[in-house]
């Protein structure tokens, strides 16, 4: 329950202050200034209703100690004589309100609920600003790798320039935190960081989301709308799959990055933002250029400053941190106890190749923390691709140095992935088949071709 001090010398006020609020909010009272500092001292309230007039002294003064203590605590001030030069040296000193005896009691109220919902909204914003700088700390993106590590330097270089950014890697690899890294340690990290997927929005839609629209600009434009450039105004806007763009796009961004201007989709008036501009790409944007897919002179304006992340196959002393690292996030986020990953499990996915980069990692140690009842990772709580891997490395390196021929090395790799759907299914064909896709006549087929013993086999 949200807490209220009233602070007047007039029993009476108080009494009748008190009475309103009581129900709604916990109330403590003070009957002048040393009562009501020593209050705020012991309560912390979230609001104050303080009487400009006090027998020792003057409220403007108490208001003043008050946000010297508190600058975000709300002050309301009370007054039997309003003169606009003290309601304007209140709010001078952070007053909410002010008040002139007597007041109406639902005006009241409604100041103060409306009030305490604002602060309520603006500790939100508030924290999770403090969130996402947290999260968005060179010090949470995870990585030891000398790779990783010069990333980090051209990041701590650039994040106060306005120079544009580039940002290569595959899919998965956190080009997005990267960019948020960017943002969230330069000095417009308290505007807007603004995203968009270009591969995500219909081509007849981008240039409406990037840069708005007038009303009537085309069916359905029943209103105005401000693009993704006008929202990120003194902030940063992040373009992911730049390369998925029509040439008709680029061309307005590029128009964008040599005018810092642009129009919105039906309309005249030009328009200026403070923009900086990250944009980022899992494609080859020179191969695209030589197609006739991506504007070169677009493409020499974002890529002044170039950052490529690597797979994290090619990082791979950075998986033991980031398994930690996602133990610890989704250990807290289910109430588990998983304290880390046993050696066998950990020496298995240091082996795999993770096509999908740091997001299949953490896909996948989500799942595993999800289901597990262990304090630490087991081998056998893993997918079954992952079980396979030593069989199939060992049958890769058996078929690259000649020992086993391609058509051997399949044959037994089929005969392992049977098995394995046999031994999950209890041996049930039909079940065996369902989970490998194919039908069950098949099954008993590739069975009878690889020698698979069918005494063992269970059938329905």
């Amino acid at each position: 329950m949200k807490s209220i001090l009233i602070v007047d010398d007039e029993v009476g006020a108080r009494e009748s202050l008190r009475m309103i609020l009581k129900n709604d909010y916990e109330v403590f009272l003070a009957k002048d200034a040393e009562e009501a500092l020593d209050q705020f001292k012991k309560h912390s309230p979230d609001l104050i209703l303080l009487d400009i007039i006090l027998p020792d002294q003057d409220g403007l003064r108490v208001l003043e100690k008050i946000k010297q203590n508190d600058p975000d605590v709300i002050v309301i001030m009370i007054t039997a004589t309003q003169t606009v030069k003290t309601a304007v040296d209140a709010m001078k000193l952070g007053a909410y309100y002010y008040f002139q005896k007597p007041f109406n009691v639902d005006e009241l109220r409604l100041i103060v609920s409306r009030a305490l919902h604002e602060k309520a909204r603006d500790d939100e914003l508030k924290y999770r600003r403090e969130e996402m700088e947290k999260n968005f700390d060179f010090g949470n993106i995870i990585g030891k790798s000398k790779s990783m590590r010069e990333i980090f330097n051209v990041v701590k270089q650039i994040a106060d320039s306005k120079s544009t950014a580039l940002i290569m890697g595959e899919s998965g690899t956190g080009k997005e935190l990267i960019s948020r890294a960017i943002h969230y340690n330069s000095n417009r990290k308290n505007y807007p960081f603004v995203t968009i997927n270009c591969a995500a929005i219909p081509e007849t839609l981008i240039e409406s989301e990037l840069f708005g629209h007038e009303k009537g600009a085309f069916t359905n434009a029943i209103e105005r709308k401000l693009g993704r450039f006008e929202v990120a105004h003194q902030g940063t806007l992040f373009l992911d799959e730049i390369g998925e763009l029509s040439l008709a796009t680029q061309a307005k961004i590029l128009r964008f990055l040599e005018e810092r201007e642009f129009n919105r989709v039906g309309g005249s008036k030009t328009i200026k933002v403070d923009v900086r501009l990250i944009t980022a790409t899992n494609k080859d944007l020179n191969q695209l250029i030589k197609k006739g897919s991506f504007r070169e002179d677009l493409y020499y304006r974002i890529n002044v400053v170039p950052i490529v992340i690597p797979p994290l196959r090619e990082r791979k002393e950075d998986i033991p941190l980031l398994i930690n690292h996602f133990i610890s996030k989704f250990s807290t986020e289910n109430n588990k106890n998983v304290k880390g990953i046993n050696k066998d499990a950990l020496d298995l996915l240091m082996q795999y190749e993770w096509p999908g980069n740091v997001r299949e990692l953490e896909n996948l140690i989500e799942r595993v923390i999800a289901l597990t009842s262990n304090e630490y990772i087991q081998l056998n709580e893993l997918p079954l691709s992952f079980k396979n891997l030593p069989k199939i490395n060992g049958l890769k390196e058996s078929v690259l140095n000649g020992r086993v021929s391609f058509i051997q090395a399949e044959e037994e790799f089929e005969r392992e992935v049977i098995l394995d759907a046999l031994k999950k299914t209890n041996y049930i064909q039909s079940h065996a088949a369902e989970i490998l896709g194919i039908s069950r006549r098949i099954l008993k087929y590739k069975m009878d071709k690889l020698g698979i013993n069918q005494s063992r086999i269970k059938d329905t």
